[in-house]
This record gives C-alpha cells, sequence and structure tokens, in this order.
C-alpha cells in the first residue's frame, strides 16, 4: 500500500511537469523573451520548472508536494478563468490564471510551512466524579516529534523549555518520538531534555509505528534507544500499566503496528472500576473497544492532526483512523488526538497546527 501511494504521488509530480511547462510557456516575460521562437520558449520555461525539480530530487516528499500543489491550484484557476470569461465575455491581456495559480501555491504552502514550524501550546479542561487521589493533576503530552524534520535533537530540548513552564505533573510521550531521519546524536540530546523536566509523576513513553525504524539506515538501534530512555529516567510501557496516584492508573499500550500487543480489555483486567484510567495508545484506531471496556481518558497521536488536507478526512473514510484531531467524548469515555509537535518527512501542515497538550484534569463532588 505504501508503495502504492509513493508510486502514485510520483506519477502526479511528473504529470505536474509537464502540465508546468506547457503553462509556464503562456507568461507574457516568457513570451516577450522567446520573440516568438518555440524553442527558446520551452527552453525558459524549464528555467523554473528545473528548479522545481531540483529541489524534489533534493528534498523528495516536499518537492513533490510542492509539484502537486502547483498542478491542482493551476487547474482550479484556469477552470475558473475559463468560467468567468464565458459568464462575462472579458479577456484579459496577460496570463492571470498562472498569476493566481502560482500566488495562492506560495501563500498556502507559506502558511503551511509556519504551521509545521510554529508548536503552540493547545490546553484541554476535563473533570471526573472519580476520587483521583489528588485535587488535580496537570498532563502535558507530546507527539510525532519526529527527530530530524522540523527541529533537531537541540531544537526537542527548546520545546521542552517551553513545556517546562507550564509546571507538568506528569508528561507523557505518545509515539513516533524519532525516525528513520533521527541521528543518534538528536536522539540523546531529546531524550537528556526528556530526564530534564521537573515533574510530580515523571515523564512515561510509548512507541509508534516510527520509533522501531522502518529502512534501518539509522545510526543506532532499538536497545540504544531504550537504554537511553531508560538512562534519563524516563519510564518506557509497552503494555504495561502504573499507578499515578492512588485514584489514577495509567495504561501504555504498544503499538498497533505490534499484532501480539495486548487487547484494552486484557490491559484493564484487575483495575477497579473507582480507578481513574488513562490510556497512552498512539494509533486512534480502537475506541470502541476503549469504550467497552470502560476506558476514562484516551491519549493518542499519529495523524498529524490531517497534515495535509484532505489526508485526515480520507484516514476517517478508510478506517484508518476512529479520529483525526482533538477532544470527543463517547459513552463516559473522553479521547484526545495530538496533532504532534512535528511531521514525518513532511514540512508543511495545511490541515491543522504543530502543538503540545496540556489537560488539567480536576476532581468533582458527585
Amino acid at each position: 500500500m505504501v508503495r502504492l501511494i509513493f508510486g502514485a504521488f510520483i506519477a502526479a509530480a511528473l504529470v505536474s511537469v509537464i502540465y508546468l511547462l506547457t503553462r509556464v510557456r503562456k507568461f507574457r516575460v516568457v513570451r516577450k523573451l522567446s520573440g516568438g521562437n518555440r524553442l527558446l520558449s520551452w527552453l525558459l520555461a524549464a528555467i523554473p520548472v528545473a528548479a522545481l525539480i531540483f529541489y524534489a530530487v533534493k528534498d523528495t516528499v516536499n518537492g513533490v508536494i510542492v509539484l502537486i500543489h502547483l498542478l491542482v491550484f493551476w487547474l482550479l484557476a484556469e477552470l475558473l478563468g475559463v468560467i468567468i470569461r464565458k459568464a462575462t465575455g472579458k479577456k484579459w491581456d496577460f496570463y492571470l490564471e498562472g498569476v493566481v495559480a502560482v500566488l495562492v501555491s506560495v501563500i498556502y504552502l507559506s502558511a503551511g510551512w509556519y504551521l509545521a514550524h510554529h508548536v503552540v501550546e493547545t490546553d484541554y479542561q476535563i473533570s471526573t466524579q472519580k476520587d483521583l487521589g489528588t485535587d488535580s493533576l496537570r498532563i502535558v503530552q507530546i507527539s510525532d516529534s519526529h527527530m530530524g524534520c522540523t527541529f533537531d535533537g537541540e531544537g526537542f530540548a527548546r520545546h521542552m523549555e517551553t513545556v517546562q513552564r507550564t509546571d507538568p505533573d506528569l508528561v507523557v510521550v505518545t509515539g513516533d518520538y524519532v525516525d528513520d531521519d533521527s541521528t543518534k546524536e538528536d536522539m540523546i540530546r531529546a531524550t537528556q531534555a526528556l530526564g530534564e523536566l521537573d515533574t510530580t509523576y515523571g515523564v512515561y513513553w510509548i512507541f509508534g509505528n516510527h520509533d522501531r525504524g522502518y529502512f534501518g539506515y539509522r545510526n543506532y538501534t532499538e536497545p540504544e534507544l531504550l537504554e537511553e530512555l531508560k538512562k534519563n529516567n524516563v519510564h518506557v510501557m509497552i503494555d504495561d500499566k502504573v499507578m499515578i496516584t492512588d485514584g489514577i492508573c495509567l495504561i501504555g499500550r504498544e503499538d498497533r503496528s505490534i499484532r501480539s500487543r495486548k487487547s484494552m480489555q486484557e490491559l484493564m483486567d484487575g483495575i477497579d472500576p473507582s480507578v481513574y484510567t488513562i490510556v497512552l495508545d498512539h494509533q486512534p484506531h480502537d475506541f470502541e473497544a476503549q469504550k467497552e471496556a470502560g476506558v476514562d481518558l484516551v491519549l493518542c497521536g499519529h495523524t498529524h492532526g490531517g497534515q495535509m488536507f484532505p489526508v485526515g478526512l480520507l484516514g476517517e473514510w478508510s478506517g484508518a483512523n476512529d479520529k483525526t484531531y482533538g477532544l470527543e467524548v463517547r459513552d463516559g469515555t473522553t479521547y484526545i488526538v495530538n496533532s504532534g509537535i512535528s511531521d514525518w518527512a513532511i514540512r508543511f501542515k495545511t490541515a491543522t497546527i504543530a502543538e503540545f497538550g496540556v489537560i488539567d484534569l480536576s476532581a468533582t463532588q458527585a
């Protein structure tokens, strides 16, 4: 499936290159410089397109994204141009559709770049009638840092300084902490930053589908990652549970990509129903089982908040994800899907924000 999707994107990029070549020739400056010479007009049109191809060779994923967006916006601009000309009977003496397509693409992708690189705090307030063993609990959720995409290990450490200023009781890392492109040096620096956080109950970490790596070219192993986490007092949870207070149980699930992981019901066995349960589950794809098991709060990542339109919609329509982003309550179970503080390979977010979550859980009188 991944290869099929990747192949489709490459094919779309090739179509974009051909289409853009034919359209750049229509700009007045190209026509003027070529002086009516057909070959020269093609060569002049090839200059900006070649620059885009060079970018795609250097950074394939993001280069292809730029090419596809140019194609889509250009097609829409030309369609709109046809409709307007037919409706008004007017023609313009310059290539307005091309100007509009380029401007919209630049503005849209620039906004996406900013949203991917500008991490914000998103706050949630949740209450329960259960006895938490404490009046309140402030949880900070960090997800999908994919080290090496929008920041390195030092950048992650700066984000942890911001997290520290929220005065967290508990910090949870809900998967895809590292990636194939994450270097050992960045992983070590980031993990040191996690270890330096001053919290009441500690830092807890679960696996995401990228943390073990897919392609095997990074310069450290899974055991080395786990060793660094443990060395910095980060609690690694793999189908594990721990009592944070007398009234709060934290459950950290193995990633869904591991078929041997325990079911939600197995993990809930033995937990008193009066205890407030918080589940860390990287992929938001087990909502029904979590609801039936009586879980109180589920914290997920993985979706990147939809990343780029319309990926989030496709994820839910296909059944790959139960939810793309934000908070939802289903029959007493609260779900929060975090959009992540970074992205996998893609340096744009056009459908959401980059964030860390601050969840204030409080006990109320029955």
